[in-house]
């Protein structure tokens, strides 16, 4: 960011420094290919975690011993669990981040259009104030 407070007052309109200091922001774009990679990512691994699960289960199903069907059951069972977990904490970032942004555009748009009816009511009583000193 700029230091405003070493620019000079009378180098322009309030309007010129706040314009000035946006250009002067340097804010990284966000990849959308992560993301979408990601969120692909958010959408695999719980099935990767539910195809874990079975596999564990069919292995476990085929032993009738216990102290065989529980390394099976551990290890598939509880690694499908944790992408389980991990994959629908990704979807749900991502499918968040993206509603959020929409609604925010859209909050957006609406408070300029409500600026704008503002603006335009105020020029109309500021007409007629002036119409009526006259």
């Amino acid at each position: 960011m700029t230091d405003l407070s070493s620019a000079p007052a009378a180098s322009g309109t309030s309007t010129d420094r706040f314009e000035a200091g946006v250009a002067d922001l340097h804010v990284p774009e966000a990849s959308s290919d992560s993301e979408a990679l990601l969120m692909k990512l958010g959408v695999a691994l719980p099935i990767i975690g539910v195809v874990m699960i079975v596999v564990a289960w069919w292995n476990a199903s085929g032993s009738k011993y216990v102290a065989d069907q529980m390394p099976m059951l551990i290890s598939g069972g509880l690694l499908g669990l944790a992408l389980i977990m991990v994959g629908i904490g990704l979807f749900l970032r991502f499918s968040l981040a993206r509603i959020l942004r929409f609604w925010l555009a859209r909050l957006v748009v609406e408070q300029q259009a409500q600026t704008d009816r503002i603006v335009e009511a105020l020029a109309k009583v500021e007409a007629a104030a002036r119409e009526g000193s006259n």
